[in-house]
């Protein structure tokens, strides 16, 4: 008996992998939280799977239902929104599962970052702009964040920022970044994320929280912030080397090609 732990994807069901569906076919004991993750892709899951909504339950109560499909013989699809790498609660749940001898496997879903650039038709990491993505939150009524990776610390870099569940702390986050990306940094938010109820809002830094709020995005959204969002027209935007001449040069010289 193996415990599948799945990425369900930002939202749309046919972003699902082909991994993930196969695997969903084949548990007959299936969790998943409700509110995250569209009733459609249950539909990959058999016609006598025993299906969980864990959207109201504690950590333990989980678990003792991984442990009664453990007795039972099932796999367990254990499906998440998302890509359980980031913002999951995976971690805690797999500690108990070791701890319970229980097997368990990864599979990894497309993330809401990726998901939010896609709909923005936007590279974000642009050759001579930005090469670097930092993936991040603040503290909320969730865990805090541990020392030294408050945001004001984290924007000293100045690199792209990629911010989850931070929609209503807008004006936290102004004032956190305001001094290293300055008023008029391009912003996106973008919020349900390859759903039908998708959006986008544009606007510079200064003006987030007046912009959040007006279009009432609180939750279920990614805000990046960063020169590489107006790519297009920074100074110093280039080609990347991968397709250049001179790199095709270089590899029929080095007889690559």
């Amino acid at each position: 008996m193996t415990v599948y732990i799945i990425g369900a994807g930002p939202g749309a069901p046919d972003l699902l992998t082909l991994r993930g569906s196969r695997i969903l076919g084949e548990c007959r004991t299936c969790l998943y939280a409700g509110s995250l993750v569209p009733a459609e892709i249950l539909t990959h899951c058999p016609d006598d799977v025993r299906l969980i909504d864990t959207a109201r339950m504690p950590l333990s109560e989980i678990i003792e239902h991984i442990a009664a499909a453990h007795e039972r013989g099932d796999d367990v699809a254990r499906l998440h929104s998302g890509d359980p790498s980031l913002y999951s609660a995976v971690a805690e749940q797999v500690r108990h599962l070791t701890k319970l001898g229980i097997d368990y496997e990864i599979v990894p879903g497309v993330p809401a970052f990726a998901a939010a650039a896609a709909a923005m038709g936007i590279e974000l990491t642009v050759p001579g702009v930005g090469q670097s993505l930092l993936i991040t939150r603040v503290s909320t009524l969730s865990t805090d964040m541990p020392h030294g990776e408050d945001l004001a610390a984290l924007a000293s870099a100045g690199v792209t920022l990629a911010l989850h569940l931070a929609a209503n702390q807008a004006d936290q986050i102004v004032d956190a970044l305001l001094p290293h990306y300055g008023a008029d940094c391009p912003t996106a938010t973008v919020a349900f994320a390859s759903r039908a109820d998708e959006r986008v809002v544009r606007c510079p830094l200064v003006e987030l929280p007046g912009a959040l709020a007006a279009a009432q995005i609180r939750r279920t959204a990614v805000i990046f912030v960063g020169p590489v969002l107006a790519a297009a027209a920074h100074p110093d935007v280039t080609d990347s080397y991968l397709y250049s001449h001179a790199r095709m040069t270089k590899l029929r010289a080095d007889g690559q090609l």
